[in-house]
């Protein structure tokens, strides 16, 4: 049921980035979120091999942060391609530093300096719920645009409950199975993923997206400017009365 959870959440996006595709444009959305997910799938996937875990104890994890790592690239490819000059150079100072770095520094300590499984499935854990955490609180970013705009323009519904709903299985996925690192960036998660739904079902129908308001004021102008350069021709020319 993770998995499952697991597998809408990750493909979610494929609606945000349709209408990426549509208008070439990312708009104001926000690339944070898919770096971060990227990361946790990255250690998660690293955590649940039998490198780090007991034999194959933790499949699951391989198995579905395998297919965000597919998927979680692709959708950043997609961003980088469509997003503006100044959204490429953020994009990269994010991309490379975060994920390459971070998750290259744990592999290689966790193979090569902790010997002993125990301590490298701590280490790897420790780091993968920090991961997780970031991942959880990326949309922090979004609500924050949510409660000052009062559109939830770019915080898509079903990205929001997919995150809860499979920051709730893993929860207890994780209680049931004794491992808190995999309990724990979720109890962090659940009521993050309770409270973007909460700013959803708020603000849904008080949606007044920032881009309609520029272009109506845009319009406003222009029609304004229109009516002024009529008005002149119609003085300097008065046949035109006739």
């Amino acid at each position: 049921m993770g998995n499952g959870a697991s597998m809408l959440l990750y493909t979610a996006p494929i609606l945000t980035f349709s209408r990426v595709f549509k208008k070439k444009s990312t708009e104001e959305f926000s690339c944070f979120p898919y770096v971060m997910t990227l990361l946790n799938c990255l250690i998660y996937t690293w955590y649940g091999l039998p490198i780090v875990s007991h034999l194959w104890e933790n499949l699951p994890l391989v198995t579905i942060n395998g297919v965000g790592i597919f998927l979680e690239s692709l959708f950043i490819f997609i961003y980088f391609y469509y997003s503006s000059p100044k959204e490429k150079v953020k994009v990269g100072v994010i991309f490379v530093p975060v994920v390459v770095v971070l998750f290259g520094l744990t592999a290689v300590i966790s193979a090569v300096v902790f010997d002993e499984p125990r301590h490298r499935k701590s280490f790897v854990g420790s780091v993968g719920l920090v991961a997780s955490i970031s991942m959880y609180g990326s949309p922090l970013v979004v609500m924050k645009k949510v409660i000052e705009t009062k559109s939830v323009e770019y915080m898509p519904f079903y990205l929001s409950f997919f995150s809860f709903l499979a920051s709730s299985l893993w929860l207890a996925y994780g209680l049931l199975s004794h491992d808190l690192f995999l309990a724990s960036p979720n109890m962090v998660g659940t009521p993050l993923g309770i409270l973007q739904l909460i700013l959803y079902c708020k603000y849904k129908n008080k949606e007044t997206p920032i881009i309609t308001t520029v272009m109506s004021k845009w319009d406003d102008e222009k029609n304004k400017r229109e009516l002024e350069l009529e008005q002149r021709e119609k003085k300097e020319n008065p046949t035109i009365n006739r």
